[in-house]
Parts: C-alpha cells; structure tokens; sequence
C-alpha cells in the first residue's frame, strides 16, 4: 500500500525560512532509516507559495492566481511518499519524524489500480502501465 505524507506548512515555511542544520541532518537519518527498510518511495520539500501559482478550472478558460497563498491549513510545505503494509505502519513510521511541537502532518492513501474496479478497463490499466514505465526511465 502507498501512503503520501503531507507535511502542512507554516508561517515559518511560508516566510522561506530555511530549516536548522541540526534538522536537517535529523531529516537526513529518518529518510535514511526509511530506505534501508524499503519504504521511502519519494519525498520532498516544497518551495513558499510565494513562488507559486494556483489554477482554477471555471468556465472556458483557466484562471492563475499568483503566490502567496494566505497560510491556512491546506497550504503543503513537503511531502513524502511511502510504500508499507498498512495504514498503521505508515502512522508507526511518522510518529518518529523529527517534527517541533504543533507541527502537523497528515497521512493520505495512494490509490492503487484495484480500486477503480471496472471503470479501469484493460486498456486503461496498459496505459497506466506503459506511462509508469517510461516515466521511471527518466
């Protein structure tokens, strides 16, 4: 099972702070602990939403909206993908993240193909597939 964690920002990651060497190298032994059991797929952090933009799909043409972003609760600052047995597995490893006190996260299942049932038709499941594939070779 794939699980995405994601890492909720904060006034600190919105304001471009960098994080501490000290945690930065406490990051570096989680994510290196993760990979030696096999789980770390992916992970990341992100760039303040004053260097993004926002796209939303109303009516016939698409709208872009400059960062930053107002820091709420859905703003994303990182984020790490993980491949485990179990939801708790995926909780087990994150509860030993070195985050602060009020830092915040929130675990999200990655679907797989057999969740789509027969909506996913043998042809979809190929390109599906065939992308995955070409996409890993880059």
């Amino acid at each position: 099972m794939r699980f995405m964690v994601i890492v909720h920002a904060n006034k600190d990651s919105e304001a471009g702070v960098m994080p501490s060497t000290e945690l930065l190298t406490a990051m570096g032994k989680f994510n290196e602990e993760m990979v030696k059991a096999g789980v770390l797929q992916a992970g990341e952090g992100l760039h303040p939403t004053s260097k993004g933009v926002r796209i939303t799909f109303t009516g016939s043409e698409p709208t872009v909206k400059q960062g930053p972003f107002d820091v709420t609760r859905d703003l994303i600052a990182g984020f790490w993908v993980l491949d485990v047995a179990s939801r708790d597995e995926a909780i087990a490893w994150m509860k030993r993240a070195p985050f602060a006190a009020g830092d915040e996260i929130e675990i999200r299942q990655v679907f797989a193909a057999e969740d789509f049932g027969e909506a996913l038709t043998p042809e979809l499941r190929e390109q599906e597939e065939r992308l995955r594939a070409q996409a890993a070779q880059k």
